[in-house]
């Protein structure tokens, strides 16, 4: 890209000194007109078109030197987001072909196993087993397809949506697990964006806290100053101090139980600072989004 840069540089200035010294030569051709015939205007004619090249090539060396300098600070700038780019695609499918290595190879494991044996009841179990996992690779896929959604696209749509039901409604959907749920709500709590993947924010941090809560949710929906905040809690063991930022990257969960894609957080931060805001972990337990606030006028 460098060499490009210089390239077009020296041909511009190619241009530019061909144009310069036709002037200059004609104009000094016209000055010494009347003696340019002569062995001394000729010597003098000769002698000013030498010049003249001198003055043109002593006046490119700078423009040279600062035009590579310029263009190759210009490079690297432009690279610069390319190469990141690239290593958070290398990093981002490594991760993924991580994880979706172990489920594979335990589906073959399973098949395997299964295909060797002639019992019909733990071939049947087998086959069951097979199906849950191959269920959970799609999972992962699916949540590594939003997460690339959430983190390059910005929300599709921009309206005014009221959290309260939203949550509410994300609250119901996630009932019967054995949990109970304590639900405060604040009415009128607007704020301004994409309904579908505010109500999939919801959706992971509640989801996210019903694997870890022992009896109880609590979940908050509230005014905080010119943003809404949407707090999800669960009375589980919390999360270790040395995983409070971690717990937000992908593929890192709080256990190692592997339950979930470990991705649920990752698209809860993407999809909030899409609009905004941003989800963090307060005290060991908390999870909260926080959103600007929408005023209806």
């Amino acid at each position: 890209m460098c060499a490009s840069y210089l390239a077009v540089l020296v041909v511009i200035l190619i241009v530019l000194d061909a144009a310069a010294f036709w002037y200059l030569s004609a104009r000094e051709r016209d000055v010494l007109q009347p003696i340019l015939f002569s062995d001394i205007g000729r010597s003098v004619y000769d002698a000013a078109l030498r010049k003249t090249a001198l003055g043109l090539a002593l006046l490119d060396v700078p423009l040279l030197i600062a035009a590579g300098v310029a263009s190759y600070v210009l490079a690297v700038v432009s690279v610069r987001p390319l190469v990141a780019a690239r290593e958070r695609e290398a990093r981002f499918a490594a991760e993924a072909a991580h994880e979706l290595r172990t489920p594979l190879a335990r589906i073959a494991s399973v098949a395997q196993t299964a295909r060797g044996t002639s019992d019909e009841t733990a071939r049947d179990e087998a086959f069951a087993r097979i199906a849950a996992m191959a269920v959970d690779a799609s999972g992962t896929i699916s949540d590594l397809l939003s997460l690339v959604r959430e983190e390059r696209v910005a929300p599709k749509l921009s309206e005014p949506v009221d959290l309260g039901p939203l949550v509410r409604g994300a609250v119901d959907a996630a009932r019967g697990n054995g949990v109970a749920h304590d639900v405060e709500v604040t009415e009128g709590c607007w704020v301004e964006g994409d309904e579908r993947r505010l109500r999939r924010l919801a959706e992971n941090l509640l989801e996210n806290a019903s694997r870890y809560a022992q009896t109880t949710i609590r979940v908050r929906v509230a005014p905080d100053g010119e943003r809404v905040a949407l707090s999800v809690e669960d009375d589980g063991p919390g999360v270790p101090d040395d995983m409070r930022e971690r717990i937000f990257e992908r593929f890192v969960r709080a256990d190692d139980d592997e339950r979930g894609s470990g991705l649920g957080l990752a698209i809860c931060r993407a999809i909030a600072r899409a609009h905004g805001g941003d989800v963090v972990l307060e005290d060991r337990n908390r999870f909260v989004a926080r959103l600007p606030r929408f005023v209806l006028t």
